[in-house]
């Protein structure tokens, strides 16, 4: 398709905000390689694809988090696709072209959210068990939020999810390591996995009723996987970066959704990102054989030229060890060691005025630089988190005296505001004032 000013971008697939999710074609929340494809791509030209939010239009831009701590979870994530690859094959190497991704100039909004400890949880779920929402206005490239006031800064848009269907025997041995986890651990006091359920399984438009009842055995779409990527929430997977992914099935099914504004190195709250309805460009070409010719088991990306730029000295660096919070000592356990750096990072923050679940939040959403700084000295890992300190409208210098303001609140559901939240060890005094002024 082309233009006297050049070549127009085909759009696969458009969606409807006045419709759920569920109800729009092109759309599916499940892996399984007998999903229909949706359309087909030629290799080497580009496509444009709108996508919604990954819960399917359930959270609204308002001051609730009741759409946050009632969402229904057996409905997510809703992708765009699948769609035939031409000329691709089992065994070869499909490389993905991201060439755009943005927010919907009629959506120009997004979220990001803690979801409650008894509905998915998050990172912190021990210390911060309640929903909480906060919603983010988009002007240009530039992001703020009347839920967390003093915080500014430029979105690094990417898709959380980019992946292809995978092949019968993957699916089953997805499924079979999958139910052995959660049988090898009856007494988790979280969920170890989510295993495959009919409910709210969606698998688009048309499909008979025979095949969805079969499509009901799809693997859930909530973790990344190593044979076909899937939810990854790489945030520099953003513009001019290139996706490898080894390829099951003839056609490959390569499928894209749950798109971010914004997001910290972690994703530590579960619905971590800044959550949008957006649209991303692509293209696509293949490596035949390359799953041999690369040894490719698990997918590799080359990332692109655009990300947050911070001077020199312009990331409050904190560092956590694998000592949890009563005392006890573990081995090398990085996730610990991680959950100790988000907590520092917490505590310095209250200083001007945050409150918990606000800064929680914005671990989640800005732009945060996670690294593992080391792993082979027993029996400490130490993990760092890079905070820019260049988001925030004042200055946030240790060596400058810290001015404690009032920063408002984040959205909260409404049911656990009437109840009032339960005081305990793990949550601190500033629980008293959200319970006062609401």
């Amino acid at each position: 398709m082309s233009s006297k000013y050049g070549n127009l971008v085909e759009t696969l697939v458009t969606i409807d905000l006045e419709k759920p999710a569920w109800e729009q074609e092109g759309m599916h929340n499940r892996w399984h390689p007998d999903i229909p494809s949706y359309k087909t791509m030629k290799q080497n030209k580009a496509y444009k694809i709108e996508c919604y939010d990954w819960t399917g239009g359930q959270v609204g831009n308002n001051d609730s988090a009741d759409d946050i701590k009632y969402c229904d979870l057996t409905k997510i994530h809703y992708l765009s696709g699948p769609f035939d690859i031409e000329g691709a094959e089992t065994g070869d190497v499909l490389v993905v072209d991201i060439q755009d991704v943005q927010p919907l100039e009629r959506q120009p909004w997004g979220y990001c959210g803690i979801f409650a400890k008894e509905n998915g949880g998050g990172f912190l779920d021990k210390h911060y068990p309640k929903a909480a929402k906060a919603v983010f206005d988009f002007e240009g490239i530039n992001c703020s939020s009347r839920h967390i006031p003093g915080v500014r800064f430029a979105g690094l848009v990417h898709p959380g999810i980019i992946g292809v269907a995978p092949s019968q025997p993957v699916l089953e041995e997805w499924t079979r390591r999958e139910q052995e986890l959660v049988d090898s651990n009856p007494d988790a006091d979280f969920v170890m996995a989510n295993l495959p359920t009919a409910k709210g399984a969606y698998a688009g438009t048309g499909v008979s009723t025979a095949l969805a009842k079969k499509l009901a055995d799809g693997c859930r779409t909530i973790p990344g996987r190593p044979e076909n990527g899937g939810n990854c929430d790489i945030k520099n997977l953003s513009r001019g970066s290139k996706v490898y992914l080894p390829v099951h099935l003839d056609g490959a099914k390569l499928s894209v959704g749950d798109l971010h504004f914004s997001q910290g190195d972690g994703e530590i709250s579960f619905c971590g990102a800044i959550e949008m309805c957006g649209s991303i460009t692509l293209k696509c070409s293949v490596i035949k054989q390359g799953m041999f010719k690369l040894n490719l088991k698990s997918p590799m990306y080359l990332p692109g030229p655009v990300e947050n730029h911070y001077g020199p000295g312009r990331y409050l660096t904190f560092e956590g060890f694998s000592v949890d919070e009563s005392g006890k000592q573990l081995c090398l356990d990085t996730t610990v060691a991680y959950r100790q750096t988000c907590l520092r990072v917490i505590e310095y923050l209250r200083r001007y005025g945050y409150n918990d679940y606000q800064i929680y939040l914005l671990l989640s959403s800005a732009p945060i630089q996670g690294h593992i700084a080391g792993i082979v000295d027993v029996p400490n890992s130490c993990t760092t988190i890079g905070l820019p300190m260049d988001i925030f409208e004042f200055d946030i210098a240790p060596e400058k005296d810290a001015v404690k303001t009032d920063r408002g609140n984040c959205a909260f559901a409404q049911d656990d505001l009437e109840k009032g939240f339960p005081l305990t060890d793990e949550l601190p005094n500033f629980l008293l004032d959200i319970i006062t002024k609401h």
